[in-house]
């Protein structure tokens, strides 16, 4: 993973299945390199085109662990819904997150950009959701996340969702402003943020 080598992801993921070695052992081991990476962008060692190039290589393996992944995650595992916003159609950080969410075993929900409020709102009653990602890269967009948690407020769903936001403009103080429940600067941290939510 950490030289980026999708082909050679691919091949060590088939080879340790047919070893014997369990697909959660593997989700361990790719959440471990996930780790390194983080570490290393923390540090100044690693940019975004490495974070890009990291995620591309995980998504190699989940190619390849995807028809076990319902095994995987299990009934138990946390459903996560994300997406970008209405009018803004930036979606690197949110790729990267959902990459990451994948290979940890998260059953993840990913809308795309461009996603309106409502949308949001009935995937969350339809999947019976327990967190709602949210990015956003433009100043002109952030607003949109405050409608969503507004609507997730008149729905009722707002107490069984837990809400993370993140992009460039975003702030703790913008996230405590429309009632989100935390903010991540960096898509690494997006398991840290997360810490031991589980179900119920």
């Amino acid at each position: 993973m950490l030289d980026f080598d999708k082909a050679a992801m691919q091949t060590a993921v088939t080879r340790a299945l047919n070893a014997g070695v369990t697909p959660s052992q593997i989700v361990g081991s790719i959440r471990s390199g996930f780790e390194t990476v983080s570490k290393r962008y923390e540090a100044g060692e690693f940019f975004l085109s490495e974070l890009i190039m990291s995620g591309e290589t995980a998504k190699a393996a989940i190619n390849v662990l995807a028809p076990r992944f319902q095994n995987l995650a299990g009934t138990d595992s946390v459903k996560i819904v994300l997406g970008t916003v209405e009018g803004d159609v930036h979606d690197i950080g949110k790729n990267i997150v959902s990459t990451i969410l994948l290979s940890s075993g998260y059953n993840v929900y990913d809308l795309g950009v461009d996603v309106k409020s409502n949308d949001f709102v009935n995937k969350i009653r339809e999947t019976n959701a327990h967190v709602l990602g949210m990015s956003a890269l433009l100043t002109t967009t952030m607003m949109n996340m405050g409608t969503v948690v507004g609507d997730l407020k008149k729905t009722g769903l707002r107490d069984k969702v837990k809400v993370i936001i993140g992009g460039q403009p975003i702030s703790h103080e913008f996230a405590r402003q429309i009632g989100a429940d935390t903010y991540i600067d960096d898509a690494p941290k997006v398991l840290r943020a997360l810490g031991n939510f589980r179900r119920g």
